[in-house]
């Protein structure tokens, strides 16, 4: 009956792919992919609406231009994270011509219908895609890549606008908010950031970004926020306006991830700085103003098999302590940058291999040492900022996603940097003290067992003896609507589970909770219960100190809440 179903031309491929099949089974056997980690992976880009030139292979299954639009809209929706803007390959395999031609349109129609244990989603069968538009990223596929437009200084400086300028701006702060105080939350699907006060629990407003902001940063004075959207757009808020807002905007490239601003001493908000996916580089602004300063591109060598990669993403930034440093993950070729900022015309950068894929990481506690995550390799990079060199690389579990991390002292180990795994339910705690801690440093010296994979960020304080970790790409409602917590003095007790989806009291919804954030006290742990654009969604708050509920915030206006940072927190890189 399959085989009828299917027809011979299907038939024939299914049999072809069950030979990879089988191999690939073979390969997750020993790295079995989640199901978080795959809708993580297959995440949208914002390329998606970007116009491309179509370029006719001969060779290719012969395609409309409405065709290619269609298909195109379709790749950098869902498959663009996985395999690259100009299917070179990333996380994912690659999917080039001088690939996909050889397998042909069935093999191909299969692997895209069916998916495969390796980690290719099941589009198909799984309703997301119908048969025609199997067919259709089948042929797609076999298309010459179309290449995204560039995005330079011309480009920048278009979209760059100062809303107000620096001299007419307050010389002093114009509010009684207490600004340590504040937080700033993303509002996913509606290119906007709540500014919250975490002491009254009342939004002071609602501002326009771009779509989906992923972090927002502050200066070192702790007067401006900067927030980036995944559209390359960032908006700089002024905190000391009477009612917070905008004073600069601008777009970086076409897609991005990350922002932050200088904060060695004698450079204070001097400077800010923004990676992109899309085109794969960073730049050098005025931390002011926003004007951009200075481009610099990413393309280069991998650090692994020494080859070419065309599109290495920009992932984590931050801004060192030690020198007038940028610290920046390029995710492809596996390099920390050390990018000084002294002179920016004759800009000074320090390569340091690491390890692909560089995504997140941040500072241990001391804030000399910085630990980013390499996910797909599942390790973990030590930068030593001070001496400007890599100090370790440390095997962790699978699809290590720290955030920044969290640092604590361990009864055994002293000094650790936790992180959390979006493909396990391990939390891997690694010591960061060398000097009195010399046998555990830059080592996992415990791993704790949590609820399941799907963790995203993981967060504690120093006044606190508590460890939160969240899981909202678990697969189970169960799961990735609550929390699990440690007590950071007894691990080995395991971890309580705070249900905060149920604690919110929304209607119906997916629910997940996402990235616990404290108050500047570190008394308060702040989450986002996230649900679609079209149902309702909210924050709780809980007492550290109990792990009790203790306030819900609901509004109209809180629209698929996700990353929340108190700016305090942020300001000192306090984690």
């Amino acid at each position: 009956m399959k085989l009828r179903l299917l027809g011979i031309a299907g038939a024939a491929a299914l049999a072809l792919a069950g030979t990879a099949w089988t191999q690939e089974k073979k390969e997750e056997s020993k790295h079995p992919t989640t199901e978080a980690e795959t809708r993580y992976q297959a995440g949208s880009s914002p390329l998606e609406g970007v116009q491309m030139h179509q370029d006719v292979n001969p060779k290719a299954p012969k395609m409309s231009e409405a065709e290619f639009g269609k298909a195109r809209q379709i790749y950098f929706e869902r498959c663009a994270g996985c395999h690259g803007v100009l299917r070179k390959g990333a996380t994912g395999k690659p999917l080039t011509p001088d690939i996909t031609l050889d397998k042909g349109t069935e093999y191909l129609k299969v692997f895209i219908k069916y998916g495969s244990p390796a980690g290719m989603p099941n589009w198909g069968t799984s309703g997301e895609l119908s048969d025609a538009d199997v067919d259709l990223m089948a042929r797609y596929v076999q298309q010459t890549p179309p290449m995204p437009p560039e995005f330079g200084m011309k480009e920048m400086r278009a979209t760059w606008k100062v809303l107000v300028p620096p001299g007419q701006r307050p010389t002093k702060k114009m509010n009684n908010y207490n600004l340590d105080n504040l937080f700033s939350t993303t509002l996913r699907d509606t290119g906007e950031v709540a500014l919250i006060d975490g002491d009254t629990k009342k939004i002071i407003n609602i501002v326009k970004t771009g779509y989906a902001v992923h972090i927002s940063r502050v200066s070192a004075s702790g007067r401006y926020v900067y927030v980036i959207g995944r559209d390359a757009k960032i908006n700089m808020i002024d905190l000391w306006m009477e009612k917070p807002d905008n004073v600069a905007e601008i777009r970086v490239g076409l897609e991005a991830r990350s922002v932050d601003t200088s904060k060695f001493k004698g450079y204070e908000d001097k400077y800010a700085i923004a990676g992109s996916y899309w085109p794969p580089q960073y730049v050098i602004m005025k931390g002011d103003t926003l004007e951009p300063l200075k481009i610099v591109a990413t393309r280069g060598m991998t650090v692994d098999t020494q080859e070419y990669h065309p599109e290495p993403r920009v992932a984590a930034i931050v801004a060192s302590h030690y020198k007038p440093e940028f610290v920046v993950n390029v995710k492809e070729t596996g390099k920390i940058l050390m990018v000084n900022y002294k002179d920016v015309s004759n800009l000074s950068v320090t390569e340091i291999p690491a390890a692909r894929f560089l995504h997140d990481g941040g500072w241990d506690s001391t804030h000399r040492y910085v630990l980013m995550a390499a996910n797909q390799s599942n390790k973990i990079g030590v930068v030593d900022a001070k001496e400007g060199k890599l100090e370790a690389i440390v095997e962790v579990d699978k699809i290590p996603h720290p955030g920044r991390g969290a640092n604590f002292i361990h009864p055994k180990c002293g000094p650790v940097w936790a992180t959390g795994h979006l493909g396990s339910e391990k939390i891997s705690l690694i010591g960061t003290d060398p000097k009195k801690h010399k046998d555990y440093a830059w080592k996992v010296c415990e791993t704790l067992d949590g609820q399941g994979g799907g963790n995203l960020f993981i967060k504690t304080h120093p006044k606190s003896t508590h460890l939160y970790i969240d899981t909202p790409l678990n697969p189970d409602p169960k799961i990735s609507g609550s929390v699990a917590v440690y007590d950071i003095k007894n691990l080995k007790a395991g971890f309580k589970v705070l249900p905060i989806a149920e604690w919110a009291g929304v209607t119906e919804g997916a629910k997940r909770v996402v990235q616990p954030e404290y108050n500047k006290a570190g008394d308060e742990v702040w989450f986002s219960v996230w649900s679609a654009k079209n149902q309702q969604s909210a924050l709780v708050v809980v007492d550290d100190k109990t792990l009790k509920l203790k306030a819900v915030i609901k509004d109209p206006k809180l629209i698929t809440p996700t990353g929340h940072f108190n700016i305090y927190n942020t300001q000192h890189d306090i984690y």
